[in-house]
């Protein structure tokens, strides 16, 4: 369980102790899980949380440093603030990995190695939640490796907000604001947030120098609005709108390159009504994600790609007995995609599917256990039929065990269908996987097991690779099978009062269907963080990373990318109670390490930034 104590005012927090640390990480309720709301001490599967005072201690900018902090997730980036990202959750790639913004999925057909996640911008979180294992049977297609839901916050009563301006090295300049507003009739919320930074040069060659290169500038501006309106005491209907767009350069002919930039406009749209009747809890909700991308600069491939994702659902929750519930739903979607080639040709491509699931869980005393099942009918593949078990048992209020199991599958993107770097292949056929993870929780102590096949990766090749003029490379399902396997460790302890100290280790094993170990996923990853209260209005705090072995080729070949640790640190000051500032230092002791080789990573950064709320 990855939580935190609070510390909204520091000196309070000098007073919590371990057990009132405890009691605090059993408020935390998680929906990502089953679809429904539930406490986190009664989730069976394998559940991460980065809190809102995470967010606000630690002041990452991004969702991806956020998910950085947690155990079995680390990524590659093609260099800096902006850059293509590739998330690894338990070695699987992003293909594998359903990412939910308030529920509603984020897709983007048009990136070869899934969602990229480099644009979405920490604006008003209020949590983050990482279900860990195959979670098809929830979820459906891409949560083979887990889900990632992005949870905001909602208005409180009465009229708020906050204006916040940041500046740092790179002449970085973030600035961002939040008005909201709540009474018995409605609330309404508005987020705005700007970030400018010339950044680094995206390629680099090992060791070189980046002040010696051209810069790769971004540029990136998030709005949202959330707001519900209450018919009565027990419905209301709910609606959000998120608007990100973003401009990033980057380089492809080399590190000196500035004609290439990715133009990215994404648009997510909600419409939701929720009923509460007798011991139902009816929701119905209509769900349309867009992202258009312009490639400036380029001369070949793709210029211009359109993505859009629609999907439309009903369910019920069904309460009984004291803590338990079935819950019903049903839904369809529709996933499109075209692209337009810097020379005017262009392709498209549809998936549509409809689809019906279950989820029950249970109480008995002081065993909870989770059956989810689920049926997808798809226009382009074989109908999937998909579950999950879990299972969690309480031995002490201290001590538990868990174990889950689960079947899941990958749609292949639509990009791998139309290929515009080969030939076309409409056949083929969805990645399936199983899963399963056990462990046990003593106090602030976790250890997991996890272990997942993989059958039909979806691969590229290129049966002719020394011709150059022969488009004849493909994406294609592979035969044979790929596994990951490995453990987590995490511990988060409270100590001499003032001090909480957050530890995390992961040990991974990822090899392909020729049992190869896979590319760019380091062995070990150990990540540490410390926290001091002990001075009144300042907090203190010390995190950082060790990247064992990795490897940029496959079977351990290549130029070795890891073997490095990277301190940071951050000084939170509370100047009044509406007022707070903060100096954060990344990579302080300046270490030089390339995650992919050819791209850089950041030097020593230094951020201040100041905060007014009302």
């Amino acid at each position: 369980m990855e939580n935190k104590k609070i510390t909204t005012s520091l000196v309070a927090g000098l007073l919590l102790a371990t057990n009132l640390f405890s009691q605090e990480l059993s408020t935390i309720t998680i929906v990502s899980a089953t679809k429904s709301e539930q406490s986190i001490k009664d989730i069976t599967s394998n559940v991460d949380v980065i809190t809102k005072q995470d967010i606000e201690e630690r002041h990452f900018t991004s969702v991806i440093d956020a998910l950085n902090s947690l155990p079995g997730i680390t990524f590659t980036s093609n260099g800096g603030i902006g850059s293509t990202v590739s998330l690894n959750l338990r070695g699987s790639s992003n293909n594998r990995t359903l990412i939910l913004i308030d529920g509603v999925k984020f897709k983007d057909h048009s990136s070869i190695s899934g969602t990229d996640i480099s644009s979405l911008m920490v604006t008003d979180i209020e949590r983050i939640e990482v279900i860990k294992g195959a979670q098809s049977g929830i979820w459906g297609a891409d949560a083979a490796a887990g889900v990632i839901n992005i949870i905001t916050k909602d208005a409180k009563d009465g009229f708020h907000g906050f204006v916040s301006t940041e500046v740092g090295s790179f002449d970085t300049h973030k600035f961002a604001t939040q008005l909201s507003y709540k009474n018995e009739d409605f609330d309404l919320k508005f987020d705005a947030q700007k970030i400018e930074s010339d950044s680094f040069s995206s390629q680099a060659i090992r060791n070189q120098y980046l002040d010696v290169l051209e810069n790769d500038e971004y540029d990136n501006t998030t709005l949202s609005l959330k707001g519900n309106y209450y018919i009565n005491d027990s419905a209301k209907l709910n609606f959000s709108v998120v608007d990100i767009d973003s401009l990033k350069a980057y380089d492809s002919s080399g590190p000196n390159d500035v004609l290439m930039k990715n133009d990215s406009n994404t648009k997510i749209y909600n419409l939701g009504f929720e009923q509460k009747y007798k011991n139902h809890n009816i929701s119905f909700s209509l769900e349309k994600t867009k992202t258009k991308r312009d490639q400036q600069g380029t001369t070949w491939g793709v210029k211009l790609t359109d993505n859009e994702t629609t999907n439309v659902e009903l369910s019920d929750t069904i309460s009984y007995f004291d803590n338990d519930f079935l819950l019903l739903g049903m839904g369809a979607g529709k996933d499109e995609m075209d692209y337009t080639k810097a020379d005017r040709t262009s392709n498209f491509a549809s998936n549509k599917t409809k689809y019906f699931y279950a989820t029950n869980s249970n109480s008995f005393g002081d065993l909870i256990l989770t059956e989810s099942l689920r049926y997808d009918a798809f226009d382009n593949f074989d109908n999937k039929l998909t579950g999950k078990v879990g299972a969690k048992y309480n031995l002490t209020s201290d001590f538990s065990l868990f174990a889950n199991a689960g079947t899941s599958y990958s749609v292949p993107l639509l990009i791998n269908n139309i290929n515009p770097w080969g030939s076309t292949n409409f056949n083929i056929e969805p990645e399936t996987s199983k899963s399963y993870d056990i462990g046990f929780e003593y106090e602030d102590f976790k250890f997991t097991y996890f272990y997942q096949k993989v059958d039909d990766l979806i691969d590229w090749y290129d049966p002719t690779p020394l011709n150059y003029f022969n488009n004849d490379a493909i994406y294609i399902n592979q035969d044979g099978t790929s596994k990951f396997e490995g453990v987590e460790i995490s511990y988060k302890r409270n100590f001499l009062d003032d001090f909480l100290l957050s530890l995390s280790y992961t040990r991974l094993s990822a090899k392909n269907k020729d049992n190869q170990y896979l590319a760019r996923r380091p062995k070990d990853d150990f990540k540490f963080g410390l926290d001091y209260y002990g001075f009144k209005d300042l907090h203190l705090n010390i995190n950082g990373e060790y990247i064992g072995d990795r490897f940029e080729q496959l079977d351990k070949k290549g130029t070795q990318t890891g073997r490095y640790t990277v301190w940071n640190a951050v000084a939170n000051y509370t100047l009044t109670k509406d007022v707070t500032t903060f100096l954060k230092v990344e990579n302080m002791f300046d270490k030089y390490y390339q995650v992919v080789d050819g791209y850089a990573s950041s030097p020593r950064s230094v951020t201040v930034g100041l905060k007014y709320s009302f």
